[in-house]
């Protein structure tokens, strides 16, 4: 590739990248050089169709004596394209066996998470509801000891009404 007059008169250089960090460097400054060109990601590759078991052989052959010495090849190569075909599958069955596991647990990890958050937060209500009563049965607890007192009740019932809340606590 020649470099024309107009672009040593620029001060443009050819550059060679010599590691892929500088390939890399290069093709982002190209990419910045022109920010509203609409760039085009390619799609993910689509998974390989596995080809279809074939449904009889009309030719079944194998790798003893009385076949030809071609034969053993086409032998040799269906063989290879039947074991690719099953290792296939069965990793096609191994990788969905695994979602299925990794879906499982996400959804056992959420699960378990609700539940403990549901836990904490009913703790928390609890406890909220009882520093509210805490407030207001004092009030109520003094009212109540004076009209024992008035009354001339005996002093168990106060240490009752103690006992009960302490056990609240």
């Amino acid at each position: 590739m020649e470099v024309s007059k107009e672009d040593k008169e620029e001060g443009k250089k050819l550059v060679h990248a010599k590691t892929t960090y500088d390939m890399q460097r290069i093709r982002l400054e190209r990419l910045m050089q022109n920010p509203d060109k609409p760039i085009i990601i390619p799609e993910r590759p689509k998974e390989r169709s596995m080809p279809e078991a074939p449904d009889f052989v009309r030719n079944v052959m194998g790798s003893s004596a009385g076949a030809g010495s071609g034969e053993f090849h086409v032998y040799r190569h269906l063989r290879r394209k039947e074991y690719a075909r099953q290792r296939a599958i069965t990793e096609k069955a191994r990788r969905e066996q695994m979602d299925d596991d990794y879906q499982k647990k996400l959804d056992d990890n959420k699960k378990k998470s609700e539940e403990k958050t549901a836990k904490k937060r009913a703790k928390r209500m609890k406890k909220k509801a009882n520093l509210k009563n805490k407030k207001t049965k004092p009030d109520n607890g003094k009212e109540s000891e004076k009209s024992d007192s008035d009354s001339g009740s005996e002093p168990e019932n106060s240490s009752s009404d103690k006992n009960e809340q302490k056990d609240k606590e």
